[in-house]
């Protein structure tokens, strides 16, 4: 099967592709390159240097594919609410253009690269498919407008997809295979590796006075390779059922405080941090339940403990 990733040459994007091409599938990559970086695309995968923005490259990218794996797209939160314009042009219009390609290509299978901000602040834990959801943020506005555009093009148009709503992405390639840094991270992981590495002086832990087993924010972590082995058993899913949308997430949860003693343990580096303010929005605990990924997709995060999970970020940022 030939299969198109946009947004193939980023973090996520790159981890899904190897293991594509692992799995013996022809893989086209479209990306622009403004958060990837080419030397993290498979050599074994064919690169294009595009935008799905742009139709000339969509149109080049879908040549003879038969389905889609959509990651291209800006994620940062904070950023999102900032430049509004910016997740609008990319993340809505982008799939927009993207998705009215392939109904033109009469290809009919789509993984869509979504995300737990569409659920917005947790009513009750853990989350599952079925928490109403109210984003908080404008990055899990635009993710949850493409989820409302797909039900339309399905009933509409026929396509069958699968939005995979991810948890806290970690983590790299254990066999080490992928090496290359994200570009200005922003989540506790990187931040936490780029302290220890000495790029960054210190880092700020927001709030120490929630109602956790050390009074900072319990998140729930999954590794990049669980969720890259995660979009091949969507594509299967596809291939003999219809839509599902489904939590991508380990069920655990660690605390900064966790994140940042593990990081320690492995690096054998201290960790300057300072407590400041809690971020307005932040809850106190945020985690999921994937059952119904291991009921449909046949899939359990195999990598998303948190050692593995540091270990396998320290290697890269060892480097």
């Amino acid at each position: 099967m030939r299969v198109l990733v946009t947004g193939g040459a980023g973090y996520i994007g790159s981890h899904v592709v190897l293991e594509l091409c692992d799995k013996g599938y022809e893989v086209v990559v479209l990306d622009d390159l403004s958060s990837g970086n080419k030397g993290a695309v498979d050599k074994r995968a064919k690169f294009i240097n595009g935008s799905t923005l742009n139709n000339s490259d969509v149109e080049l990218g879908l040549e003879k594919v038969e389905a889609v794996i959509h990651l291209a797209a800006f994620k940062a939160a904070g950023e999102s609410m900032l430049d509004p314009i910016k997740y609008s042009q990319n993340n809505i219009l982008g799939s927009i253009n993207l998705l009215n390609a392939i109904i033109k290509h009469k290809i009919n299978s789509f993984v869509f690269s979504s995300t737990a901000a569409v659920y917005g602040y947790p009513e009750y834990l853990p989350l599952d498919e079925n928490h109403p959801l109210e984003p908080i943020n404008y990055y899990g506005f635009t993710k949850l407008e493409i989820e409302k555009i797909l039900h339309w093009y399905s009933d509409l148009k026929g396509l069958k997809f699968a939005a995979l709503r991810y948890f806290n992405a970690a983590g790299y390639d254990i066999n080490g295979r992928l090496n290359f840094l994200e570009k200005n991270p922003a989540n506790l992981i990187p931040t936490t590796m780029e302290v220890a590495s000495g790029m960054r002086n210190k880092m700020h832990v927001f709030g120490n006075d929630y109602n956790t087993h050390d009074g900072t924010g319990l998140r729930d972590y999954i590794h990049v390779s669980d969720l890259a082995e995660a979009h091949l058993e969507a594509l299967d899913f596809l291939n003999n059922n219809n839509n599902i949308k489904v939590n991508l997430s380990s069920g655990e949860r660690h605390s900064v405080i966790d994140v940042i003693d593990m990081t320690k343990k492995i690096s054998g580096k201290e960790i300057n941090y300072e407590i400041v303010e809690r971020r307005p929005g932040d809850p106190a605990e945020l985690y999921a339940s994937s059952d119904l990924a291991s009921e449909a997709l046949h899939w359990k995060p195999k990598y998303s403990d948190l050692k593995t999970l540091i270990e396998s970020t320290w290697n890269v940022y060892n480097k």
